[in-house]
């Protein structure tokens, strides 16, 4: 499970906006480039655990000031999909 837990929190390390917006394509999640570009902007480089549910409250609060509380709450199943 370790090794798992570690590859999400990289890939959500070093996710750039084009990934965000793969992701979202794929997941019904609408979001525009910019953003995308902000929200992997970010995101990377803060070693944030995705696994740790203050973390993700964090990082939902800070998604919902850029995104909306729409959108901030359709990642945020995304994150619990991955996380569990």
């Amino acid at each position: 499970m370790k090794l798992i837990k570690n590859m999400v929190n990289y890939k959500l390390n070093m996710i750039t906006g084009e990934d965000l917006m793969k992701y979202g394509n794929e997941f019904n999640i609408q979001l525009t480039a910019q953003q995308a570009e902000k929200i992997a902007a970010y995101l990377r480089g803060k070693n944030f655990d995705l696994f740790d549910d203050n973390v993700r409250s964090k990082i939902i609060r800070e998604i919902a000031k850029i995104t909306g509380p729409k959108t901030a709450k359709e990642v945020n199943q995304l994150f619990i999909q991955f996380t569990k």
